[in-house]
């Protein structure tokens, strides 16, 4: 990175110059980033983040910022002595925790995140799924046990996208204005529902038709058996590398989102290390790329 610093105003140039195919391929098309994971709670993180957005932005690509909070939300609940109760691994979002949770997500954290954008010369919006009925949920119900036994746990007020509507977001796009949505959305039946932060991107990025779909996680991205990153793949290649137990645990959830996403229409969906300073920007501006891209 020294170097980068230290470099002559040609050397620079020409760093500059490598990022022009890049820009010209995502010119005017939409890239949804969900934010989340350590690199949300890092001041110096956040505001490398924000930068990227704003640069995003001015280089003529539509960015909008999905954002989770899961462990602003514990310790918020926590501080008001509202205890969280898990059923088979699963918090159970009762009336008093659904408040808090709207309050933090759609709140504090987005607010925090326009502001950071902003304070780097930005424009950003913040906003949640209730917006202009942008995402419509349903309710959520997991079984946990297969079979005759099964058991419908009732997870309370967690829910799912049913219907998106883009008509706010298209008002938005293309007036160099950056949304910063919070996964809150409401029901038909008027209810409040928290929804799962991947899915709720997945969502808005299949209903945008977007170019790409980043998830920013805490690991570099899918790993092969010997702890090697995999590039590329295909979604083919990640059910074959369920089967045989090389995507394993949280990873799961996450790469049936990227597939999701691409059943919607998303052209490219990408796991990066959010860790990594301007990760986004070497990912969609440089010959580097970060992470594992899936596609279809």
């Amino acid at each position: 990175m020294t170097d980068a610093l230290n470099a002559t105003p040609q050397q620079k140039s020409e760093i500059l110059m490598q990022a022009l195919p890049h820009m010209l391929r995502y010119d005017d098309t939409i890239v949804v980033v969900k934010y989340g994971g350590h690199a949300m709670g890092d001041e110096q993180k956040a505001r490398d983040f924000a930068k990227d957005m704003v640069l995003l932005e001015q280089s003529g690509i539509n960015p909008v910022v999905v954002h989770g909070g899961g462990p602003q939300i514990g310790s918020m609940l926590k501080k008001l002595g509202i205890e969280s109760h898990f059923s088979g691994g699963l918090r159970v979002t009762d009336k008093p925790t659904i408040e808090i949770v709207e309050m933090v997500l759609a709140g504090s954290i987005n607010k925090s995140i326009v502001g950071q954008i902003n304070a780097e010369g930005g424009r950003a919006v913040g906003l949640c799924g209730k917006d202009g009925n942008m995402v419509t949920a349903r309710k959520v119900t997991r079984s946990h046990n297969a079979g005759p036994d099964e058991d419908v746990v009732d997870l309370g007020f967690v829910g799912e996208p049913e219907k998106v509507d883009m008509t706010v977001l298209e008002q938005i796009l293309g007036r160099e204005l950056i949304p910063v949505l919070a996964p809150v959305a409401q029901g038909a039946d008027g209810q409040t529902y928290n929804v799962n932060a991947d899915t709720f991107a997945g969502a808005i990025a299949g209903a945008l038709g977007a170019k790409r779909l980043l998830f920013l996680t805490d690991v570099p991205g899918v790993l092969d058996k010997d702890k090697n990153l995999m590039k590329e793949l295909r979604i083919d290649d990640i059910r074959a590398l369920i089967a045989d137990g090389t995507i394993t645990g949280g990873m799961i959830p996450k790469v049936e989102t990227c597939i999701y996403a691409l059943e919607k229409g998303v052209e490219g969906v990408v796991i990066l290390d959010g860790k990594i300073p301007h990760a986004v920007l070497i990912e969609l501006l440089t010959d580097y790329g970060a992470g594992t891209l899936i596609t279809r």
